[in-house]
């Protein structure tokens, strides 16, 4: 689709794809990660030991906060407007839509009727269920929903199918026809007009994905759902400056689109990650292409409501971010996502993993030797970011969903998704800990959800 009409490029030879890299498989990480643990803690610790440790910790401050502040001074990117469907139905791209399920029983139902009822020709988008050997009931849906919707097809997979949610999307892969493949998880809700949303996008041919913002449908739950609400308006902010800036723009999953042939460069989705979409990411920046974000309309999911099940899923998060730096990090230092983007990772690699990581020896040598802790200027200066971020992310918000919110209500739910986001410096340092010592297991995690619950009580 040209910003002039609605034509869609045919398909791109294959002599035109970038060059397909030797990925690694995740070998080594645990003696990487012991390898890091033990340089951040002794370089803090050094840090402390001599008095150019302050000036030293001054200075990356600074380089950081300038590159936030630039993030912070240039405008938000324009979105390019919706799809019209005024032309034949052969005109327009091949969709195929993918959910990889397992145990899904309570929530399948309603997201399957809600895609296969999308205002976009129904010839020209496929709806694929991989059931990844479910043992509740979701065969049983699934067979009911197959007889109603012909676009609907489904992959069942056996016990002996391994690779977890990337190994699902890879087997089903083959079976697709798409030119734009989208993937979502089973609890997510989409508006009809998602897909002459995110088309638009893919005009500009650099664009191998695009992340639909994701928003918290149950946030005025408990306070672990606000937070996660104020989290995805801070997301949504750092996601369009850091494109913006010519950073490096990220995958989260749940309505996410990514061009076939971009996919293709990248090797499919690794099998030896726990988490496939922010894997995925950093495969396409290495293969140079760009991740786009469509702020509106947000496909929505459930947040979790339990202290202990937002842990778990969290601690999944960090190690899968962190696995790409131990993975990645030759092709990372030969700058192969050139400088800005190198920079800009680089950058939230130390506010996010080596900060918190850091923080530990920096608290015990800072009450060892009566001082305030030696990275407090840079633990600052990170705080400032979240507060700046959740107020314009949340602003963003109101505005696009054109929603009133007094600026006093805004304020309390920045200082409360503020007060949340807290909680990522004792994940971090507990991940970074923990795979040096044992890296997490690749299979299923199924985070419970309300419904989940209420499919478990007794009659």
């Amino acid at each position: 689709m040209s910003k002039s009409n609605n034509s869609w490029p045919k398909d791109i030879e294959t002599d035109d794809l970038p060059e397909e890299l030797n990925y690694p498989e995740g070998e080594g990480r645990r003696l990487k990660a012991a390898l890091i643990l033990v340089l951040i803690w002794s370089g803090t610790i050094v840090l402390h030991l001599f008095s150019v440790g302050f000036w030293a910790v001054c200075c990356l401050t600074t380089v950081i906060s300038m590159h936030w502040l630039r993030m912070i001074q240039t405008p938000e990117l324009p979105t390019n407007p919706p799809l019209k469907l005024d032309l034949p139905e052969s005109e327009y791209p091949l969709v195929s839509l993918l959910v990889s399920a397992k145990n899904e029983e309570a929530v399948l139902a309603s997201l399957v009727e809600t895609l296969c009822k999308l205002d976009y020709p129904s010839a020209q988008y496929e709806v694929w269920i991989v059931d990844d050997n479910s043992t509740d009931k979701t065969a049983d849906v699934l067979t009911k929903l197959t007889e109603e919707y012909p676009q609907l097809h489904v992959l069942r997979r056996t016990a002996k199918d391994g690779g977890g949610k990337s190994g699902a999307l890879n087997q089903v892969l083959p079976l697709t026809k798409g030119d734009i493949i989208g993937v979502f998880d089973a609890d997510a809700r989409v508006s009809s007009d998602l897909l002459c949303r995110v088309l638009p996008l893919f005009d500009d041919q650099q664009i191998g994905a695009v992340q639909v913002r994701k928003e918290i449908a149950n946030a005025d739950t408990n306070f672990w759902t606000r937070g996660q609400s104020a989290e995805m308006g801070l997301d949504l902010y750092l996601q369009q400056q850091r494109i913006a800036v010519g950073g490096v723009g990220e995958l989260r999953g749940n309505g996410q689109f990514v061009r076939r042939h971009a996919l293709a460069s990248c090797g499919g989705w690794n099998e030896a990650t726990i988490t496939d979409d922010l894997d995925l990411t950093l495969r396409l920046h290495l293969n140079h292409w760009n991740i786009g974000i469509l702020p509106l309309p947000a496909v929505q999911e459930e947040g979790v409501t339990r202290a202990l099940a937002l842990w778990h899923q969290r601690n999944r998060w960090a190690e899968g971010g962190y696995q790409r730096y131990l993975d990645y990090w030759p092709l990372i230092i030969r700058n192969r996502l050139g400088p800005r983007k190198t920079f800009d990772l680089l950058v939230f690699l130390i506010a996010q993993y080596v900060l918190p990581t850091a923080a530990i020896p920096d608290l015990v040598m800072a009450t060892a030797r009566n001082q305030l802790p030696l990275l407090m200027p840079m633990t600052s200066v990170t705080m400032l970011l979240s507060l700046v971020g959740i107020w314009n992310g949340l602003d963003r918000v109101r505005k696009a969903e054109d929603i009133s919110s007094p600026a006093s209500v805004m304020f309390l739910q920045t200082l409360r998704g503020t007060l949340y986001t807290c909680h990522w410096f004792l994940v971090m340092a507990c991940v970074t800990a923990r795979m040096s010592i044992r890296p997490k297991r690749l299979k299923w995690v199924k985070t419970l959800r309300q419904d989940d619950y209420q499919v478990c009580l007794p009659d």
